[in-house]
């Protein structure tokens, strides 16, 4: 029977939902630390070394190649050839890490507010950042993603949002706004692409992804959302892709494993025409819940419980 043999004697427990707790156990915990802004540990387990902050399990060294390889790699091949790049969150470093596998990448602004846990990250988890942090390509901000977007006017051909989950009665429920996503369109080269974390597909809390995705295509022309493979979560997850140049969410595995083969160093886990296809087929139910939907997240009207 799974899970009768007990290997551990120390867990972390995580609330999925209000119904669900996933426990991770551990063998060693690395790192503890108050930040500024949140509480971090960087623990070890059966599944590697991992990060966890306020709670929330963020990734893995044994799987966090099936999370980072999905969140990059779709909008840089929607792209073709992606010269500029900016990473919003990211601290481990492997979101960056993928990224300059892109030999037409010139430049990468990773943004991320908390510069004690990118340090712990640098640090203790050199396995997933690969001292992809030394690459001359790219620069370090530490700095709020909406202080960034108020201040710069620079263009992007890829931005990769790689932040805290939507949450309606969270502090980060403004950077999933209709105002928030229209900055970023305005920063996003004509055929730029835009790809975001957003939470759960779980029956429990997909209704969170399904208003995230009608807000964002209260914005962008073309909005598509889809579910990356994942393990160590407890619960699926759900990206979404935007962009004001047309895309396919059927495309061409050949093809693309042509322009991969041509325009990155390769070598990927997860990776492939294949790979991207599927993950782009979303479930009727999804489909219906997002066919359904009419609220749009605004800080105009935000949701009852919210006040900012």
């Amino acid at each position: 029977m799974a899970g009768a043999n007990l290997n551990t004697d120390l867990y972390f427990s995580e609330q999925i939902t209000p119904w669900d707790i996933y426990k991770h156990g551990i063998d060693k915990v690395l790192v503890y630390q108050k930040t500024k802004y949140q509480e971090m540990y960087i623990v070890e387990g059966v599944y590697g070394k991992a990060l966890i902050l306020d709670g929330k399990w963020q990734s893995c060294t044994e799987d966090e190649f099936l999370y980072h390889e999905s969140l990059v790699h779709p909008p840089m091949i929607f792209h073709g050839s992606p010269h500029k790049v900016l990473v919003f969150g990211g601290a481990e470093g492997a979101t960056i890490r993928e990224v300059l596998r892109w030999k037409t990448v010139e430049q990468v602004v990773m943004v991320d507010i908390d510069g004690e846990v990118v340090e712990a990250c640098k640090k203790y988890l050199p396995e997933m950042h690969q001292n992809a942090f030394e690459d001359p390509r790219v620069e370090l901000i530490i700095d709020d993603a909406q202080n960034f977007l108020e201040s710069s006017s620079e263009t992007w051909d890829v931005i990769i949002s790689d932040l805290t989950d939507p949450i309606e009665s969270g502090p980060s429920f403004p950077l999933f706004t209709q105002e928030y996503f229209e900055k970023i369109r305005q920063v996003l080269s004509a055929d730029g692409s835009f790809i975001i974390q957003a939470g759960s597909t779980s029956p429990a809390e997909m209704y969170l992804h399904v208003r995230v995705v009608k807000t964002l295509q209260s914005v962008f022309s073309y909005v598509s959302s889809f579910i990356p493979y994942s393990t160590s979560y407890g619960c699926p997850l759900g990206f979404i892709i935007c962009s004001e140049k047309e895309f396919s969410s059927t495309p061409n595995p050949e093809k693309v494993d042509r322009l991969l083969a041509e325009k990155t160093t390769g070598g990927f886990k997860l990776m492939d025409g294949i790979s991207l296809l599927g993950m782009l087929q979303l479930p009727f139910n999804i489909r219906q819940a997002i066919a359904t939907e009419t609220q749009i997240y605004t800080l105009k009207a935000p949701p009852e419980s919210i006040h900012i």
